[in-house]
């Protein structure tokens, strides 16, 4: 692995990803054709794209610098969706690096990357719309049939308890593990008292 003080401006550096260990011809694949596209360095893992913590594509976001290029195989190799892909690549163009997905020929440093990204960013803004505009007609739905009681006031509900604790000298922390209910909702009880 490069040191910081080895970088230099101006690197072209690959990501490769596959969901399991038992995938590894994909893998090698993955990594074959990033060397094909320029790539002097390839960070690599075997890790599912649910995974939180990737450290592989934390190095290789963490080695990126002003001037650099990042390239991948496919979109769903480095994100777990459009709006998270879209993070990833503004995040870096806020950094100055360029981003390509080689199965999409895009490229982040051309006008025509930039403009596939904005309507990329376009329609995930529309699924999450038409998204939230359905789950609220489930709701009105199930209200109307009585089948939706919404979720229970858990701090109302233990506002008792939480008076009892508090008076008792406990901590928020401690009435949170004890009761369940958020910080937050806690303070209120406690404001509303």
């Amino acid at each position: 692995m490069f040191e910081r003080h080895q970088h230099t401006t101006g690197a072209v550096v690959g990501y490769a990803r596959t969901s399991t260990f038992d995938q590894v011809a994909g893998l090698e694949a993955q990594i074959a054709e990033l060397k094909v596209a320029g790539c002097s360095k390839v960070y690599s893992e075997q890790i599912s794209s649910i995974d939180a913590h990737r450290p592989q594509l934390k190095a290789a976001l963490d080695f990126l610098r002003e001037g650099d290029t990042f390239v991948v195989t496919r979109p769903d190799r480095l994100a777990r969706g459009t709006t998270d892909l879209l993070g990833i690549v503004d995040d870096l163009r806020k950094r100055g690096v360029r981003v390509r997905l080689l199965s999409m020929d895009l490229d982040t440093g051309t006008a025509t990357g930039e403009l596939v990204l904005t309507v990329l960013a376009g329609i995930a803004t529309f699924e999450r719309s038409l998204m939230l505009e359905r789950q609220r007609a489930g709701i009105a739905k199930a209200k109307a049939e009585g089948k939706y009681k919404g979720r229970a006031p858990t701090a109302r509900a233990k506002a008792g308890e939480i008076m009892t604790l508090k008076e008792q000298g406990k901590s928020i922390p401690e009435i949170v593990k004890a009761t369940g209910a958020s910080r937050a909702s806690i303070y209120r009880v406690l404001k509303a008292a």
